[in-house]
């Protein structure tokens, strides 16, 4: 690779590591080798480790959140139907990632709080336009969340028909 590498490629690099490795692997020598770089192209970009994971858990904000939310608001009549779709069609190994490094890192855990508090602020949101009032809206809401966190966290694989059985069932709850 390049030595003319942007900081925007050493995130990404990073997100690849986080998703793979896990959080200990966010480190400048392991992920220049890794990029065939020496660790001072890090160093240009990010002024120490910290400054570095922050970017990463900003991106991961990104991705995991405002990438998401934009897509579905853009894209779709029913944003509710395609946001569970889309949620638990989705590889999570990144969310299982960063939720683990928020159980050590106080950045982390604020990153997953601040992402924690957007999702369910917009499923809140997207439950009042269903006609839900604000308290019924934001215990559903409630509801929704914990039931994607239990299946991000859970890892199992879930076959596809199965999984659409279970989707149907949370639309009619939601539905009610």
């Amino acid at each position: 690779m390049s030595e003319q590498l942007s900081a925007d490629d050493w995130i990404c690099q990073g997100i690849k590591a986080l998703t793979k490795s896990g959080f200990t692997a966010l480190k400048a020598d392991p992920l220049a080798k890794t990029m065939g770089v020496s660790r001072g192209s890090f160093y240009w970009h990010f002024s120490d480790l910290g400054a570095f994971h922050a970017a990463v858990l900003k991106r991961w904000r990104e991705i995991a959140a405002e990438e998401i939310i934009a897509g579905i608001e853009a894209d779709s009549d029913e944003p509710l139907k395609a946001l569970l779709r889309r949620t638990f069609g989705a590889r999570l190994d990144l969310e299982r990632a960063v939720r683990n490094w928020a159980a050590f890192d106080p950045a982390a855990q604020g990153a997953v709080r601040a992402i924690d508090r957007r999702r369910l602020d917009y499923i809140e949101a997207l439950l009042q336009r269903r006609g839900f009032s604000g308290t019924t809206a934001q215990a559903r809401a409630q509801i929704l969340y914990w039931t994607f966190l239990g299946f991000a966290l859970s890892a199992a694989p879930v076959p596809a028909a199965r999984l659409q059985g279970l989707l149907d069932e949370i639309q009619k709850m939601i539905s009610a």
